[in-house]
């Protein structure tokens, strides 16, 4: 009777994701495809225009690569204007695509998914700790701390656009109150938050801390219920993730724990390391895709990919993207209706020594090495 009803469960759920998610469901053949040398530098972010065109952004937001069929060819470095540190975010309503420097009071809108830029001043909201108002001109290194700290977006994985909810069409963004010293003495001081805009980017609300000191640099994901899923970097202890969640479209950050599962960058190192996530646009299922790099001891090395089903509880599924290359990361998805469809879009830091960004393309057959991803998302999840 037991094994009757889980296979009736099992069936049920694949039912569910050929209806769901036809294109990621349908894949035959694993796929997996690597672009080298998309830039040099560091900090890499990537995201994906309403009308499907990636978009790679690098140089610390100075320069972006657009990509029209799905990452197959790219296009020559196209100058933004941005001449300060920022992170990308793609407003779903407007089509507008954002390069946000709230540091220091500015950002570059694109109104054509990425070919042309246009800056503009920002408005932006400190939370009720007083922090967030930007400095102006003066980069987020040059505070001598203690500081009235802004907010950082740069170094964090792209915003995104809530589609549940109350707060549907709210642009959310990761950023960190940063006291302008990284050294270890002020690192206690630093947090990840989130800022919020919905006037479409015009003005940005702080949010309030997220219930962890001594972190920076986060991720954000949408569940279907409405909920948002906050994974984030620690600066201070060897471990694994911290993990916050928010009931009111980012406004709040509650219930903090630590990932069984997910690392912080290198194993046995105190430090962390930015990360990448992303949700996979199928429906009713809430798919979360995480990078990092996974070696046992300290170098950042061995960029890996996990996959949870169940929206963050558990990571059954992980594989190893570059056994010698990572460090930051960033993800997206590709969207429905687009060359990009059932395509995973990883942009990495290949090496340290060697400071260039990487793209990997892969879809979900991939990364399960060849299973059906129903199977995951029927089970009870626990990992493997």
């Amino acid at each position: 009777m037991y094994t009757l009803s889980v296979h009736i469960r099992v069936f049920a759920v694949i039912m569910t994701v050929l209806l769901a998610g036809l294109a990621w469901a349908a894949e035959e053949e694993p796929f997996f495809d690597t672009e080298e040398a998309m830039f040099p530098g560091r900090f890499p972010t990537i995201v994906v225009a309403t009308d499907g065109t990636v978009l790679a952004v690098g140089r610390d937001g100075k320069t972006v690569r657009r990509s029209e069929d799905g990452g197959e060819t790219w296009g020559a470095e196209i100058e933004t204007g941005v001449d300060r540190r920022a992170n990308a975010i793609v407003d779903e309503d407007s089509g507008d695509v954002l390069l946000v420097s709230p540091t220091n009071g500015y950002q570059w809108r694109s109104r054509d998914h990425g070919e042309t830029w246009e800056e503009e001043e920002m408005t932006v909201e400190p939370n009720l700790m007083g922090h967030g108002e930007p400095y102006g001109d003066i980069d987020v290194h040059d505070f001598a701390p203690p500081a009235e700290s802004p907010v950082s977006a740069h170094y964090h994985e792209s915003g995104i656009t809530l589609q549940h909810g109350e707060h549907a069409g709210r642009l959310l963004m990761p950023v960190r109150v940063f006291t302008g010293s990284n050294d270890t003495e002020w690192r206690p001081y630093h947090y990840n938050t989130s800022m919020y805009s919905d006037d479409g980017g015009e003005t940005w609300q702080v949010s309030a801390p997220f219930p962890v000191f001594g972190t920076g640099e986060g991720t954000l994901a949408e569940l279907s219920d409405g909920r948002i899923y906050y994974n984030s970097r620690e600066h201070m202890t060897e471990g694994n993730r911290y993990i916050a969640w928010s009931d009111d479209g980012g406004e709040t950050w509650l219930n903090p724990s630590r990932c069984p599962y997910l690392p912080d960058g290198p194993r046995s190192h105190a430090y962390g390391c930015a990360g990448g996530l992303t949700r996979l646009p199928i429906e009713d299922h809430d798919i979360l895709v995480y990078s990092n790099v996974d070696d046992p001891g300290t170098t950042r090395q061995r960029m890996t990919v996990w996959a949870s089903f169940d929206g963050g509880r558990s990571w059954p599924v992980r594989r190893v993207v570059d056994e010698g290359g990572g460090a930051y990361s960033s993800l997206v998805a590709g969207q429905p209706g687009t060359p990009g469809e059932g395509l995973i879009f990883l942009l990495y830091e290949r090496r340290n020594d060697e400071r260039d960004i990487q793209l990997a393309r892969f879809n979900l057959t991939w990364l399960t090495n060849g299973k059906d991803w129903a199977v995951y998302a029927g089970s009870k999840g626990e990992n493997e």
